[in-house]
């Protein structure tokens, strides 16, 4: 995989977002900042800062055709930005949440999203016409610990939520007024708002930190978990496959195609994970059971980041080091591949926190990510 661009901030980056055409990009810090393309594309100016959040933004998302974004942070709250063609003006969400807001997501038709939080509960949010605001409906049962990661299913009604107490629970979402009647499918038929269509244990414990469905039509889960492993559940048949490695846990996944999965975390580069027997579950009517592989790194040392000059005061440059570069074993994992060693070649020297496909939505193949990181590192890569 290709690094097409990369550009270094002065903050840590733990979560970030690109508008339709790539050319904005959004990462952040207690405040939001909306960087531009240089006009000689030679990297990313300063454009609007958005400084509504008293805390910490701990998610962001940009939905490609209206154009919107959305905004939540540990102080509680949510906010839609809408951009007028100078400023970017914007709107408080009604969360109803006495927690931190953890993660944020538009749903495929951007006319809702979804907040989680530390209150146990998800708030799923849509615009109401009599209010002239955005409202939310909270999914409550039977979370019980701080929800970390979410996504929806591309018939805009499902919605998949990871969360501390070790559980991968997917959900009903509908709104009346909001959502049409969804399509019968593996993961149920009458779907109520708050109806737990399916709910899984993170097999080896550890909270869940990334979920994915995937992307065609959405009969698939996928997830990891702090115990360094890589889950993927069918539905239909009622078997859920995993990899479990000896490298750092992964924080993020995303789907490359409906047989490959792209993943990254606190080894700090991106992984691809391949379906074994990825002609037999597209070609037959009855597939066997799924089997999963870590497959490569996807970092081929093309990274800019040079090692610090040494100094006479050896101490202070190896606590810089270590303040500056994420720490990695040398194990195997249970393929036989010697664990990822850190690089001053590798595009990220830290946690790679976020990872998101840039297929913008629709279900076709993603042939680019984008990855941040702890290290102030923003890339996008060509599959």
């Amino acid at each position: 995989m290709a690094v097409l661009n990369q550009h270094l901030f002065p903050f840590c980056v733990t979560a970030h977002a690109f508008n339709s055409d790539q050319s904005t990009i959004c990462p952040n810090t207690n405040e939001v900042q909306i960087y531009g393309k240089n006009p000689n594309g030679s990297g990313w100016e300063l454009e609007y800062t958005l400084s509504e959040h008293d805390l910490q933004v701990t998610s962001i998302d940009w939905a490609p055709q209206t154009n919107r974004l959305v905004t939540c942070s540990q102080d509680k709250n949510a906010y839609v930005w809408n951009f007028d063609g100078q400023t970017w003006k914007p709107t408080l969400v009604h969360l109803r949440i006495n927690r931190a807001a953890t993660f944020v997501k538009w749903s495929p038709r951007e006319d809702k999203f979804a907040v989680a939080s530390g209150s146990r509960c998800i708030a799923v949010c849509y615009f109401g016409e009599d209010n002239d605001w955005w409202v939310s409906k909270h999914l409550k049962k039977p979370i019980t610990s701080t929800v970390l990661c979410l996504d929806w299913h591309p018939n805009n009604v499902l919605l998949a939520a990871g969360s501390a107490d070790m559980k991968v629970r997917v959900f009903s979402a509908f709104i009346k007024g909001v959502d049409q009647k969804p399509a019968a499918s593996v993961w149920g038929e009458k779907l109520p708002f708050n109806t737990v269509c399916a709910e899984y244990a993170n097999p080896n414990s550890g909270w869940v930190h990334s979920v994915a469905f995937s992307p065609t039509t959405g009969d698939a889960l996928a997830w990891v978990g702090h115990d360094s492993s890589l889950s993927v559940a069918y539905p239909g048949s009622g078997q859920v496959a995993q990899v479990r490695t000896r490298q750092l846990p992964l924080l993020a996944v995303a789907w490359a195609s409906d047989t490959q999965l792209v993943a990254a975390g606190h080894d700090c580069t991106p992984m691809l994970f391949e379906r074994v027997d990825a002609e037999a579950a597209t070609n037959s009517t009855n597939p066997p059971a799924p089997e999963w592989k870590w497959v490569k790194s996807l970092d081929q040392g093309q990274g800019t980041a040079r090692a610090p000059k040494m100094s006479t005061n050896s101490a202070f440059n190896m606590f810089r080091k270590m303040d500056s570069n994420a720490q990695k074993s040398t194990g195997q994992d249970e393929t036989g591949a010697a664990s990822l060693q850190p690089s001053a070649k590798n595009v990220h020297q830290n946690t790679i926190t976020s990872l998101k496909s840039l297929h913008l939505g629709t279900a076709s193949p993603a042939s680019e990510f984008s990855t941040s990181g702890l290290d102030g590192k923003v890339a996008v890569w060509a599959f």
